[in-house]
């Protein structure tokens, strides 16, 4: 473990309270998640931890910690010298496997972990599992097939029939990580043996399902003990490095707006208590509309905040990240059910700059108009 930033150690005596570790330090999630607390305007203080010391250069945090890789055995080990180095009063993971590994060990952290159970994880990580339970349960999800033989990909597309275009991704991972609309069981199965031969990723971990061609949501609520605490709505507008991405669809938008959307929230509500009737952490949540403008789960992110939370904490009466912090930390928060909305304020993001949150009657200000 390394220490890579300047300021001094908490003294003896000092409130802690207050204290952060923040893993995936210098990634545009933690950035944007330690930008949102700052907003907030209250006094957390944060630690920042990566494996990677280029990325964690650039982490906004006050401290910065060279660490193991969360798969990595010594990683608990070296979470638990910050923690006590910092006297840290709550760790919060940005990223799925920092998640996944900091709730399998969570009880060797000695510090506060507000995560959902450990086997709701695990299922929320897992597409196709958490699709087949949300359907089993009568919550709106694509119809989907695993893969389990590039030769078998066409009676994939007989049991999605009468569906002419599929969507073939992988059942884990983030960022549309291996997503592409195909129209023929060729299609299919050329764009899994690309990624078979040139990165290794076997068939069974591909899944066909049903395109949604509707508008894109995404959702993010806090809970605690099965009770909504807190929940936004944005929808997505465009997508970044599109430019590139065959897929034209990614989790990542590089435009988007507040809705206020019940039926989504609805939606969402519903599909957090299919698979975890005692929620307690953050769940984000992607949906989209199929064709007959249902709104339908693709994806639930346990246990961590969306890298676009600027547009869920700078907008509307409360901050979601600060909220969450101090529910986490036993402070009393004075919400039930609350649904956020400020309408029509939009997120800007590009590679190399921080979100920017606009309304839409400032888009104009500052701008001549040279189009003749």
């Amino acid at each position: 473990m390394v220490l890579t930033g300047g300021a001094k150690r908490p003294e003896a005596g000092e409130n802690v309270s207050d204290r952060l570790l923040v893993s995936g330090a210098g990634s545009p999630a933690s950035n944007n998640l330690i930008r949102s607390l700052r907003a907030d305007g209250a006094s957390f203080r944060v630690a920042g931890c990566h494996s990677d010391r280029f990325v964690l250069k650039r982490s906004e945090a006050e401290r910065r910690y060279l660490t193991p890789p969360s798969s990595h055995p010594a990683y608990v080990e070296a979470v638990r010298r910050i923690v006590k180095a910092e006297k840290t009063a709550l760790a919060i993971p940005t990223n799925d496997a920092d998640v996944r590994t900091m709730s399998r060990l969570r009880k060797r952290i000695p510090c506060r972990l507000f995560l959902p159970r450990h086997a709701t994880i695990d299922l929320c990580q897992d597409k196709y599992e958490l699709g087949r339970l949300l359907l089993k349960r009568g919550v709106p999800a694509p119809a989907t097939q695993v893969v389990t033989d590039v030769n078998r990909i066409r009676s994939a597309f007989r049991r999605l029939a009468p569906r002419s275009r599929l969507w073939c991704r992988m059942r884990t991972g983030s960022g549309s990580m291996g997503a592409m609309p195909v129209d023929t069981p060729e299609q299919a199965r050329a764009w899994i043996r690309q990624w078979q031969a040139i990165r290794g990723i076997p068939a069974s971990s591909f899944t066909l399902s049903e395109y949604l061609p509707g508008r894109d949501f995404g959702c993010q609520s806090i809970w605690k003990n099965g009770e909504l605490i807190l929940v936004k709505t944005y929808e997505r507008l465009s997508y970044l490095g599109m430019g590139g991405h065959l897929g034209q669809v990614s989790s990542v938008a590089t435009l988007a707006k507040t809705v206020r959307e019940p039926r989504v929230v609805e939606v969402c509500a519903r599909a957090i208590r299919a698979v975890d009737p005692e929620a307690s952490g953050v769940f984000s949540i992607d949906l989209k509309e199929d064709l007959n403008g249902v709104p339908c789960v693709t994806d639930i992110n346990a246990g961590r905040f969306s890298s676009a939370t600027a547009i869920y904490d700078l907008t509307g009466k409360h901050n979601m990240v600060a909220t969450f912090v101090r529910l986490a930390l036993g402070e009393r928060v004075d919400l039930r059910e609350e649904y956020d909305v400020a309408e029509d304020f939009y997120v800007l993001r590009d590679v190399d700059m921080a979100p920017g949150v606009f309304h839409a009657d400032e888009f104009f200000d500052g701008i001549e108009e040279a189009r003749g």
